[in-house]
């Protein structure tokens, strides 16, 4: 499944890497006939192809193919799109403020992003976008879909949607420059903290910080009851903002590691030795299972360590590493390089996040179609390869063999929240947290 913002492309859990040349990539031997046979074919396409293609149009294209065939998040972006991903990164692009991905030959609403355009619309994550004006999308490549939808600040575009079992319906959305403010907060009712974490860019880790200094400045004399972090329909983002975020609630000690081939990709991050900025505070965070990547990390790191109670419905399961090679020149490569593992030394991949207490949104709140498809139905999904051999963390022990039960996965899944409704009073999830982190016991011991 190929992830798009639009306006561009969203990595979920990236790591950037300096600039290249393409002649310095390290690389094993690739053997000469492989080589010969991918220049034959290219030669053969632009010789007697029906149509003449420009050979930079077919590398490019050989390039997608081959990453894209390795699992759902490597690719090959050229120069227009890795701008693009920078520009999304920054938290300020044109467009309509969803991301989408290519899935069964038409796109697919993966998340609208919150204040956006595509959110006011109420678009829901699981609608597909079967025709863009009066042109149909089926079998459309994901980039001229993007293509499509771009356009001045300011112009209209009408797209139809498919939702679920209901009729297709016809959308009109006015294109604007996204500005992503991606953390959020509020004071809610008996002195607990609030905060909606929508994506995690450039902006989040100091937005969060914030955050937490203005909720504890607008507490009363008696100080925050309590705290609810809102990781819902969040799709990730930044690895090293989902540590920060994290380490603003940990003393110390591991929040996640990466572990691939080269000695590179083999890193623990930790919190710093005094970061916990509300020490005592009891904290909920809240998980679906639109929560990917990041949301994982930060969800799966205060769970380990016991310093918060997950609550919600089972997380999507993207737990791998992207790391963004740019080559000078010719765009950049985004490949899986590593899995990360929590504190207990458990992969999220394939199967992500089981809350400790299963909360499902109502009914009535639930997007109409119904149980978004996880990482594990994707084409290519990299397998859970297991726990580590060991804890990183001494004091978080791993857990028991067979935990967390499949039955126990299968049960924490369902629909999503409708986003209109996130942060709302109306919010049941929400309400549901709220009165659990008042209880004495909301922290787990």
């Amino acid at each position: 499944m190929r992830k798009v913002v639009v306006r561009s492309l969203a990595v979920l859990g990236i790591v950037a890497v300096p600039v290249v040349s393409a002649l310095a990539l390290q690389r094993e031997q690739t053997a000469p006939a492989d080589l010969d046979l991918i220049g034959g074919v290219i030669q053969l396409v632009q010789r007697a192809y029906v149509h003449p293609i420009a050979s930079d149009e077919l590398t490019k294209d050989a390039l997608k193919g081959m990453l894209n065939r390795l699992d759902p998040h490597s690719d090959y972006m050229d120069e227009k799109e890795f701008k693009d991903m920078q520009t999304d990164m920054s938290g300020q692009f044109g467009g309509l403020g969803m991301q989408i991905s290519a899935q069964g030959g038409i796109p697919r609403v993966v998340s609208p992003i919150d204040g956006t355009p595509a959110a006011r619309a109420k678009l829901e994550p699981g609608d597909l976008i079967i025709k863009v004006g009066t042109a149909s999308t089926q079998g459309m490549s994901l980039r001229n879909v993007v293509d499509m939808l771009r356009g001045t600040p300011g112009t209209k575009v009408t797209i139809t949607i498919l939702r679920g079992k209901e009729d297709p319906f016809d959308v009109t959305l006015t294109r604007e420059i996204i500005k992503v403010a991606s953390v959020k907060s509020e004071m809610k009712p008996d002195g607990v903290g609030y905060i909606r974490i929508s994506q995690f860019g450039q902006d989040t880790a100091e937005g969060f910080t914030a955050a937490l200094a203005k909720l504890k400045g607008d507490a009363k004399d008696g100080g925050l009851k309590g705290l609810v972090i809102d990781l819902r329909n969040d799709p990730g983002g930044l690895l090293n903002a989902a540590v920060s975020v994290a380490g603003d609630l940990l003393n110390g000690g591991t929040v996640v590691s990466i572990r691939g081939r080269q000695s590179d990709d083999q890193r623990v991050f930790s919190a710093p030795s005094r970061g916990d900025k509300l020490p005592g505070v009891p904290v909920v965070v809240l998980i679906n299972g639109a929560s990917a990547s990041a949301s994982e990390i930060v969800a799966g790191a205060l769970q380990d360590r016991k310093r918060a109670t997950v609550m919600g419905t089972t997380s999507f399961g993207k737990g791998s590493v992207q790391t963004v090679i740019p080559i000078k020149g010719h765009g950049a490569v985004r490949l899986t390089t590593a899995l990360y593992y929590t504190p207990a030394g458990r992969s999220i991949q394939d199967e992500g996040i089981v809350p400790d207490v299963i909360q499902e949104a109502p009914k009535d709140q639930q997007i109409s179609g119904g149980p978004l498809i996880r990482e594990s139905a994707l084409h290519g999904a990299i397998a859970n390869p297991g726990k580590l051999g060991k804890s990183d963390d001494a004091a978080n022990p791993a857990p028991k063999p067979g935990e967390p039960a499949d039955d126990k996965i299968k049960a924490a899944t369902s629909a999503p929240i409708k986003a209109d409704l996130i942060g709302k009073p109306e919010d049941a999830q929400l309400n549901a947290a709220l009165a659990l982190v008042l209880k004495k016991d909301a922290a787990p011991k």
